[in-house]
């Protein structure tokens, strides 16, 4: 390359070089013309020179203050040409540094993709405005005025009723440990007690729900309901019996683990958006009424979505299928596949609903603190992390009363997630099968097949030791 010089610049002027380079060459060939623009432009401003280690050193303060006068000279004699004389010259290298591309293995991960994600928000909303056209083209409107109450929903009462009088358990359970505190009973009386009041809690249910022709939505939430207390009472009883051992112990005179039985506690506990009982909780100092109103207005919106979307999308597509057992293969996994766009969205509003709208929105007015009711569960890269973040009340319990328990009690750790997965599958199959009046272990088998499921992309992550090679196993 050939030496050179631009004559506007004077040799004995000092100014700061500013700059990565390859060679030391081409730091000596390119500082004039460098200085130059840099004093025009930023004066005042730090600068480190870089060699190809990628280390550098601070030009001394002499150098600094050099330049600033030089280059405030120059900007007030001509303020124009300073910005424009030396910069973009044909001869100042383009390529400085080895560079991967965006969307290479080692770069994709450390920048962001937001215009990307507007992209598919933009392609998300086209795809899906086409098909709301089509369905209605195709269907019509299929919404009509019994969508939210009508004549049938009257034949739900019984269910209601039974609704309301699901408390009694909880009270039935305060009072036989009332009467264990008071020596009136002993502790194996006290347990099977328990056994007897969560078991009635959810039989008496079933039997409501078997015994009248109610509506599938009514079913479903009477038996979500009666879970959920269930799952409570097994807690209430756990913890109150830990209690009871741990005052007994040395550690009796610790604050927290005395033993307590309070009205008051089961009460808010009962009612508070978790299922792991604790006699204490951390709260806020405050309600925010205007955030709950407009939490309430997005519950309203996500759950009409909802039914819009069933009886608009899923209900035509399930009434005018045949049976997958009767069709073709490739029929029934055409009928899949175009309910799963639907079902997906019905989803993700109800988790939406549910998980971020309504548990906010009962943890404000009880001023519950703990509001993790989910994490990043999109994130997830195996099946084991997806059951750990996106139902956190259920896992805290299930790790509280099932899982440690088991492994206190010697129980290997692969049998005690095993156990955890039974009780999940039992209860996802008392809530799908009792509503419905069909009982064909569906909803069991499902979650059970969950469990290998966790084992193969745990084996994958170790493997691989990828995070795209397992999200897409999850995935898939």
């Amino acid at each position: 390359m050939a030496m050179f010089e631009s004559p506007e610049i004077s040799g004995s002027s000092t100014a700061t070089v500013i700059g990565t380079s390859r060679s030391e060459s081409d730091l000596n060939h390119f500082a004039p013309r460098r200085r130059a623009v840099n004093n025009a432009v930023d004066a005042g401003t730090r600068v480190v020179e870089r060699n190809n280690s990628g280390n550098g050193e601070t030009v001394d303060a002499r150098d600094r203050m050099e330049s600033a006068n030089f280059s405030r000279e120059n900007v007030n004699e001509n303020p124009t040409n300073s910005d424009t004389r030396f910069t973009y010259r044909p001869s100042v290298p383009a390529h400085w540094r080895i560079k991967e591309s965006p969307l290479s293995s080692d770069n994709i991960f450390q920048q962001s993709h937001a215009g990307l994600f507007n992209l598919c928000v933009v392609v998300l909303v086209a795809v899906n405005s086409r098909l709301i056209i089509e369905n209605l083209m195709k269907y019509g409107w299929l919404i009509r005025s019994g969508f939210w109450f009508s004549s049938r929903s009257l034949r739900d009462w019984p269910l209601f009723m039974c609704c309301l009088s699901l408390p009694i358990f909880p009270i039935a359970a305060f009072v036989v440990e009332k009467l264990l505190q008071q020596n009136q009973i002993s502790e194996r009386t006290l347990i099977l007690l328990h056994i007897l009041i969560s078991t009635l809690a959810v039989l008496y249910p079933v039997v409501v729900i078997l015994r009248c022709d109610s509506a599938f939505l009514s079913g479903i939430a009477l038996m979500l309901f009666a879970c959920i207390v269930w799952l409570k009472l097994v807690s209430y009883a756990h913890t109150n019996s830990d209690m009871r051992s741990v005052a007994k112990s040395t550690e009796k005179g610790s604050e927290g683990c005395m033993y307590n039985v309070s009205f008051r506690s089961l009460a808010y506990f009962m009612a508070a958006p978790t299922l792991c009982y604790q006699t204490s909780y951390p709260r806020t100092a405050s309600i925010r009424k205007n955030w709950v109103v407009r939490q309430f207005i997005k519950l309203i919106i996500f759950t009409g979505l909802m039914g819009f979307i069933i009886e608009q999308y899923i209900n035509p597509i399930v009434q005018n299928s045949q049976h997958p057992l009767k069709a073709n293969f490739l029929y029934a996994i055409e009928r899949i596949l175009k309910l799963s766009v639907p079902n997906t969205y019905v989803w993700l509003c109800m988790f939406y609903s549910f998980f971020h709208l309504w548990l906010n929105i009962l943890a404000e007015l009880l001023r519950f603190g703990d509001r993790e009711f989910y994490k990043d569960w999109w994130n997830a890269k195996t099946v084991e992390e997806y059951w750990r973040m996106w139902n956190m009340p259920v896992h805290k319990w299930m790790v509280r009363h099932i899982y440690l328990p088991c492994l206190r009690n010697g129980i290997p750790k692969g049998v005690a997630v095993l156990i955890a997965f039974l009780v999940s599958a039992i209860f996802h199959e008392l809530c799908i099968a009792v509503p419905c009046h069909l009982f064909k272990l569906w909803a069991f088998f499902g979650i059970m097949f969950q469990a290998p499921l966790v084992l193969i992309t745990s084996y994958l992550q170790n493997k691989f030791q990828s995070s795209m090679v397992c999200a897409y196993s999850f995935l898939s």
